[in-house]
């Protein structure tokens, strides 16, 4: 009975485990859409050069 238990158990963590790094990708090609866009559309500063749209 313990090893029915532990091969489950061990099926529902992996299957978990899949569905949050599934969730991660789809969180890592949002994220990338954005700061493509940001990018992309940065505006210009007074002297006329690009300026940056992050606050490093």
């Amino acid at each position: 009975m313990i090893p029915i238990l532990l091969v489950l158990l061990l099926i529902l963590i992996l299957f978990g485990a899949g569905f949050a790094v599934k969730i991660l990708w789809w969180l890592a090609v949002i994220v990338l859409v954005l700061w493509l866009l940001g990018f992309l559309l940065r505006g210009n500063t007074r002297g006329g050069s690009r300026s940056r749209w992050y606050r490093w």
